[in-house]
């Protein structure tokens, strides 16, 4: 028998007992399913990541008062002062115009904010920024102006806003020169930010801006820790050589004696790159171990499967090997039908795995990926487990006795 002949074979075998050949192929289904879902998911987050990490360039790192990795000495974070504005101040003092130094802070979330024209929903937050704000956060300006050294310097109450904001506020004229009014503060509008869209309940589009210094004004310093302060400089050569300087000045400015470890953090893409790579890589070996599980599992169900084919079919077998059929011709026709049920529930599982791991992508509008090499890799993970749990099947059918078997009612 060719092997066109033995696929169409097995194919009519299959389709001879579909309802039980059908919950046969489910545990398959599920198995491939798991793992391939998981790591599409995984792997759009993981493109959406560095995509947003690229928007920062290459050469900007930020000051932290707890980095991502940052542990105490038994696991929880210990009691670290923050870092405060009168602290960034200094340090761009002391660092003169070697590196851009911009400073992020939010003082109000889930705010209604109105114009003459329109009011948001309670989902608005509030950031103090300053003149370095775009460069080093990767913002672009769509309309209007940036702030200006002096909108900082003198704490005017001006704003930039999201996109969203700004069509929500304005439907129908151009928002700057107008005013708004959100949390505590009256605010011009003198631009309006490019929209960069939103991932894992972050959301920069739906935030208005306004300069720091006018909001610690308004809202108090207290002390609050900046969120975050990102340094920018000229090109990626002097990344070391300004982290240097940054550690040895912010160590001076936070009075951390000789010998003393930091009490910040210096946090660069690599760093972040890292703690997210642990962070995926944790997702992927859990799905991948739901998958392994569930194939296991189908693998033993397809095995039982067999062994009733074998039985159901041990007068076919007798007539087969009566007529000149060679043992390996029923090994192989008995294997074939197992590796053409695993194909299809793993064929299966694989496109409603990447279907549904886009998911991600669609629900936060970002683009989609598809793992092709774990779609390969499960295509051969199926056939190892038709092999190894259709084998022994296989191996029963081939030796049954041709004589014992035409006997057999």
């Amino acid at each position: 028998m060719s092997l066109i002949e033995a696929f169409w074979s097995a194919l009519r075998s299959l389709r001879a007992n579909i309802t039980r050949s059908a919950l046969t192929l489910l545990g398959m289904v599920i198995g491939v399913f798991a793992v391939i879902a998981a790591v599409t998911a995984v792997e759009v987050i993981d493109t959406y990541f560095q995509e947003s990490i690229q928007q920062y360039g290459t050469n900007t790192f930020s000051v932290e008062r707890h980095g991502a990795q940052f542990v105490g000495p038994r696991g929880g974070r210990t009691y670290r002062p923050p870092i405060t504005y009168n602290q960034v101040e200094t340090l761009r003092e002391r660092v003169g115009a070697d590196y851009d130094i911009g400073v992020l802070n939010r003082f109000a979330s889930r705010e209604r904010t109105r114009s003459r024209f329109a009011e948001t929903e309670a989902a608005i937050e509030l950031h103090g920024a300053d003149q370095f704000f775009l460069d080093n956060f990767g913002f672009t300006l769509e309309s209007g102006r940036p702030f200006t050294e002096q909108d900082v310097s003198r704490g005017r109450p001006v704003a930039l806003l999201g996109a969203p904001v700004a069509e929500t506020l304005f439907p129908n004229t151009d928002p700057v020169g107008n005013e708004i009014r959100i949390g505590r503060v009256r605010l011009e509008v003198v631009g309006v930010l490019e929209e960069k869209g939103g991932f894992l309940g972050l959301d920069p589009d739906s935030r208005v801006y306004a300069p720091i210094t006018h909001l610690l004004a308004t809202y108090g310093d207290g002390g609050r820790n900046m969120n975050s302060v990102s340094v920018r400089v000229d090109d990626d050569a002097q990344m070391l050589a300004a982290q240097d300087a940054i550690i040895s000045q912010m160590r001076v400015i936070r009075r951390v004696d000789a010998g003393e470890s930091n009490n910040f953090e210096i946090e660069t893409n690599e760093s972040a790159r890292s703690t997210f790579d642990a962070f995926t890589a944790t997702l992927t070996i859990a799905g991948a171990g739901i998958g392994l599980i569930a194939l296991i599992t189908a693998g033993i169900g397809i095995m039982n499967i067999m062994l009733v084919s074998v039985t159901e079919r041990t007068r076919e077998i007798g007539i087969r090997k009566s007529v000149g059929a060679k043992k390996r011709d029923v090994l192989g026709q008995f294997l074939l039908e197992a590796v053409v049920l695993c194909q299809i529930g793993g064929l299966v599982g694989i496109v409603l795995g990447g279907l549904f791991g886009n998911l991600v992508a669609v629900y936060f509008e970002i683009g989609m990926a598809f793992p092709w090499d774990w779609a390969m890799g499960a295509v051969l993970g199926v056939t190892v487990i038709a092999l190894v749990f259709g084998g022994y099947p296989a191996y029963k059918a081939a030796r049954l006795d041709p004589i014992e078997s035409l006997r057999y009612e």
